[in-house]
C-alpha cells in the first residue's frame, strides 16, 4: 500500500468533484476456474485498488460524497480460512491502513443501501465489467442486468478518469519498476528466442522470470512468429529461420501497476537485409511519434503523424506511391497498420478501458473515429502532465487483408501490389517503449533495452 494519507487525499478529491449522492465500489471476487475453489490468479479492480488500496477479494465499499462518511464492507477471515491461508492481516488494519475506520460485515450491504435509497440518496457505480458484479447490483439495487452498464453514473466515471489519468510520483515509481521487469522479459525473449524453439518455451521464460520476482503478468504475453496477427499469443509453434519473433508483454509492479513493451527480432542471429528494411522504417516512424511527444497535442495528430512516416518509408521501398499524406487521408496505410499508436497506461495495461475510451481517450468535442485503423486507437486527445502512455507503431503484412484489398483494388492509387506481394508472407513487426509526458515534453520510462538493429544483434551474439 502507498502511505495512509494518499488514499485519504483521493478520497476526498472524488468526494469533491462528485459533490452528492453515494459512491458504491466493488472489489473484485475469487473465480473458479473449472470448480469453485480452483480459482483463477486474483486481481483486484484498478478502481478499488485505487481508492482502497485492499488487496482482497470479496470486498465493497461506500462513500457518501455529501459528508465524506466512508465505509468498507467485508468479512474478517474465520478458523476454517486461517486453517487453510495461514495468519493473515485483518481487515479491520488494512482499513485503517488506508484510512478507513467504519468497518461492516459485507451481510449488512444490502440494508444499508435500501436504507441509502430511502432517503432519496442516489447510488452512483462504475462500469461493470464483471457478470458477478452485474448480478450484484442487480440484487442490491434491483436494476435489470441488461441496463445495469447503461446507468452507470457518468459522473462518476468522469471523476475518476480525471484523477486516475495524471499519475503521482509514487505511480511513477510503481510504473517504472512495472517497465524495468517487462524489460527484463524481453531480454529473456531476445536471449532464448532462436530456431528450433518453441513460442511456448520462450513465453514460459518470460513469465517464469517475473514469478521468480513475486509478481505476475500485466496481460497475456504476445509472442509470435505470426506478427502480423495483432494480437497472436504463444503456441507449440516452432520457429524457423527466416522468421520474425515478435514479443509484447507486460509485467505488473507488486502495487499492480503495469508496463507494456513490444521488441521484435529475428529468428536467425542478424536479420535479412528485407526484415532490416521493414524494421528500420518502423524505429524511424517509432523515434518520430516519441519525439512528438508534449502537453497539449492531439495524441490524434501524433497517430497520423507516424503513419505518414510509415508510408514515406514504405514509399522508399516501392511498396506504397503517390503523396504520403493523400495516402493517409485516404485510410491506405491502414492496410499495413490497422491500429493505433498507443494507449493510456497506469494501474491498467490499457488504463481504465473498462470505464469507456470515450472518456478515458476521448472528450465530448473530440470523438472517436469509426472508420477502419483509426477506429482501433484508443488514445485521441490532448496530453497532459502526468500521463503515461505507450507509443507502438508497426507494419504487418496479414495475408489475408492484402489478398482481400488486392482482389478489390482498393486504394490502388497509392498501393503497389506487384510490390507487395514480395512482402506477403513477411509477418509483422513492432516496436514499443512507455513515456510519461512533462511540462515541456516527455521522457521515455525505464532502462535502455537493446532497439537498434545493431543492438539487437549484438546482443543475440
Amino acid at each position: 500500500m502507498f502511505a495512509t494519507n494518499i488514499y485519504i487525499k483521493r478520497r476526498q478529491q472524488l468526494q469533491e468533484q462528485i459533490g452528492s449522492g453515494i459512491l458504491l465500489f466493488f472489489g473484485n471476487e475469487n473465480s473458479g476456474m473449472s470448480y469453485r475453489d480452483n480459482h483463477y490468479h486474483f486481481r483486484q479492480d484498478s478502481s478499488f485498488l485505487y481508492f482502497f488500496g485492499i488487496d482482497l477479494p470479496g470486498l465493497a465499499a461506500t462513500i457518501d460524497a455529501a459528508t465524506g462518511e466512508t465505509c468498507i464492507y467485508g468479512n474478517e477471515p474465520t478458523i476454517d480460512d486461517l486453517v487453510w491461508t495461514g495468519p493473515v492481516t485483518a481487515l479491520g488494519e488494512l482499513a485503517e491502513g488506508v484510512g478507513v475506520k467504519i468497518i461492516k460485515p459485507l451481510s449488512l450491504l444490502a440494508k444499508d443501501l435500501s436504507a441509502l435509497k430511502n432517503k432519496h440518496n442516489r447510488i452512483h457505480w462504475l462500469p461493470p465489467y464483471r457478470p458477478e458484479t452485474v448480478l450484484k447490483i442487480h440484487e442490491l439495487l434491483d436494476v435489470e442486468t441488461n441496463v445495469v452498464e447503461l446507468l452507470a453514473s457518468e459522473a462518476f466515471i468522469k471523476a475518476v478518469v480525471k484523477q486516475r489519468s495524471v499519475k503521482s510520483p509514487e505511480e511513477l515509481a510503481e510504473i517504472e519498476k512495472a517497465v524495468n521487469l517487462t524489460g527484463d522479459m524481453l531480454m529473456i525473449a531476445m536471449k532464448v528466442g532462436r530456431v528450433n524453439i518453441r513460442e511456448s518455451e520462450i513465453a514460459g521464460a518470460m513469465r517464469g522470470s517475473v514469478i521468480a520476482k513475486n509478481t505476475d503478468l500485466a496481460f497475456p504475453t504476445i509472442l509470435t512468429v505470426r506478427g502480423e496477427i495483432l494480437h497472436n499469443h504463444y503456441s507449440d509453434a516452432v520457429v524457423q529461420s527466416g522468421q520474425l519473433i515478435l514479443a509484447d508483454c507486460g509485467a505488473e509492479s507488486a502495487m499492480h501497476y503495469a508496463g507494456d513493451m513490444t521488441r521484435t527480432f529475428p529468428a536467425d542471429k542478424k536479420f535479412s537485409d528485407q526484415q532490416k528494411e521493414i524494421y528500420q522504417i518502423v524505429l524511424n516512424a517509432f523515434r518520430h511519434g516519441a519525439g512528438f511527444l508534449k502537453p497539449g497535442i492531439l495524441f490524434r495528430d501524433v497517430h497520423l503523424s507516424v503513419c505518414q512516416q510509415l508510408v514515406e518509408g514504405l514509399i522508399q521501398l516501392g511498396i506504397m506511391k503517390g503523396d504520403s499524406a493523400e495516402a493517409v487521408e485516404a485510410g491506405a496505410h491502414t492496410l499495413l497498420f490497422p491500429c493505433g499508436l498507443g494507449h493510456m497506461m497506469g494501474l491498467d495495461t490499457h488504463d481504465m478501458e473498462n470505464l469507456g475510451e470515450k472518456y478515458v481517450g476521448y472528450t465530448e468535442d473530440l470523438i472517436q473515429s469509426k472508420e477502419f485503423g483509426l477506429k482501433s486507437l484508443r488514445l485521441g486527445r490532448a496530453l497532459e502532465p502526468g500521463f503515461v502512455l505507450t507509443v507502438e507503431p508497426g507494419l504487418y503484412f496479414n495475408p489475408f487483408l492484402v489478398d482481400r484489398w488486392e482482389q478489390e483494388n482498393k486504394n490502388g492509387s497509392f498501393i503497389n501490389y506487384d510490390q507487395l506481394r514480395h512482402y506477403r508472407d513477411f509477418g509483422g513487426i513492432r516496436v514499443e517503449e512507455d513515456f510519461i509526458i512533462t511540462e515541456s515534453g516527455a521522457d521515455k520510462i525505464g532502462k535502455n533495452i537493446p532497439i537498434e538493429i545493431d543492438e539487437i544483434e549484438n546482443y543475440r551474439e
